[in-house]
């Protein structure tokens, strides 16, 4: 029985892990989507279509 909660521990520990990187790493993509967009706002004057 203690093999059974060294192994839950253990997964629960890698699961916070893994939850924690997916919220960095939306956190980061959400900021250069935002500093692109501004930077085709800021330079919109200069795209042709």
């Amino acid at each position: 029985m203690e093999k059974v909660y060294q192994v839950l521990k253990n997964a629960g520990g890698a699961n916070i892990a893994v939850g924690v990187l997916i919220i960095v790493f939306g956190i980061t993509l959400g900021v250069i989507n935002i500093i692109s967009g501004a930077s085709l706002l800021r330079n919109r004057r200069n795209i042709l279509f």
